[in-house]
Parts: C-alpha cells; sequence; structure tokens
C-alpha cells in the first residue's frame, strides 16, 4: 500500500525520518544507529513454558503472534532470522495493531517474540512473563532513515537530534529501573 512505501514517502518529502530495525536497511538512506535490544518472549503466566520451560522445537511449534506485514509477501523481522537459520515457527494469529499484542498474549497461549526494552514496558501491567528466547537470535538493531534530500536541512537534522534525545532519555530509564539487562545504545550516525 502507499502508506507502506516509506522509500516513496521519504523521497517526496511527505516524511522526514523513519526508525526501523529490518535486517537491512535500505543503502539509498542515510541512517543513525539508536539502540539494540535482545530478543525475548513473552507468554501468559499461566503459559505453559512458564512452568516447563521450552526448547527449540516446543518453541518453533507454540502459537505464535506477529505483527501483520507491511505489504504482501513481507517477513517480519524475528522470520526474517529464522529464515536464515532454516527454521519456520508457527504464527498462529497477526495483528494489525502492535499495541493490541500484549493484551492478546495475557489472555491466551499466543506467544509474542520481540525486543526485551517493549516487553518490559508492557509486562508491569498485565499478567505475562518474559522468557528467554531458546534459539539465539542476533539483537535487534534500532535506527532512524532519513533521506538524502534532507541531509542537512536544519529542521530535519533537527528532528534527528530531538528523536535521539528521547531514545537516549528512554536508555536513561531503562537503566535506572531494576531491568537485568538493558538494551544496549549507540549513537552513530552512517551515510550513503
Amino acid at each position: 500500500t502507499r502508506e507502506a512505501d516509506y522509500r516513496a514517502q521519504l523521497a517526496l518529502g511527505e516524511i522526514e525520518l523513519v526508525i526501523g530495525n529490518w535486517l537491512q536497511p535500505p543503502d539509498e538512506l542515510h541512517m543513525a544507529r539508536l539502540f539494540s535490544d535482545e530478543v525475548v518472549s513473552l507468554v501468559s503466566r499461566h503459559h505453559p513454558a512458564v512452568r516447563r520451560g521450552w526448547d527449540e522445537a516446543g518453541w518453533l511449534a507454540a502459537e505464535h503472534i506477529a505483527p501483520m506485514p507491511t505489504h504482501p509477501g513481507a517477513r517480519g523481522i524475528i522470520d526474517q532470522m529464522l529464515d536464515g537459520l532454516d527454521l519456520r515457527r508457527r504464527i498462529a494469529v497477526r495483528s494489525a495493531y502492535f499495541g493490541l499484542i500484549p493484551d492478546m498474549v495475557a489472555n491466551t497461549q499466543l506467544v509474542l517474540t520481540t525486543g526485551r526494552r517493549y516487553c518490559e514496558r508492557v509486562a508491569a501491567g498485565l499478567p505475562v512473563v518474559i522468557l528467554p528466547c531458546p534459539i539465539t537470535l542476533p539483537p535487534l538493531q534500532y535506527y532512524q532513515l532519513w533521506h538524502a534530500r534532507s541531509q542537512h536541512s536544519s529542521a530535519a537534522r533537527w528532528l534527528r537530534e530531538r528523536t535521539r534525545e528521547a531514545i537516549a532519555g528512554l536508555q536513561q530509564q531503562a537503566a535506572a529501573s531494576p531491568s537485568p539487562r538493558p538494551p544496549t545504545t549507540t549513537n552513530q550516525e552512517t551515510s550513503t
């Protein structure tokens, strides 16, 4: 859909900035890394894996929930990582609204696999548990992307800096919390 075509929207100046975590950011866009985050799974506190734990086969066979793809044929970041290991998980439900997924997990046997930071934030108010992912996956890398058109724009530069500061503030909050493993922050701008 037109809304999912962020590259064209950036090129046309319809949007100035995209925050993403694709495995391979588009080469034609400028990028600044924001942070990385450990991959974990969020489950209901009544999920069998809370009591028994799980191995790779059990995790792959579990009923997973994932966001809707941005366009037909698109694969989410977790599934792309699994593709690289020649593994497939069982996605039982897809949700168009990422914010609804934790509530769905809390009341079902569904498994959400995503970044620890997000899970820690939503876990505080729901009957859910964060479990390690039994498959070793690389950390999720988050970054901001912009088009060359806005590379030297003072307004766009201001937006990138405010975004970086907001992320740094969230990092400081995470470091102050009792979280055992906050994500790491990097602050590098690169251009192509």
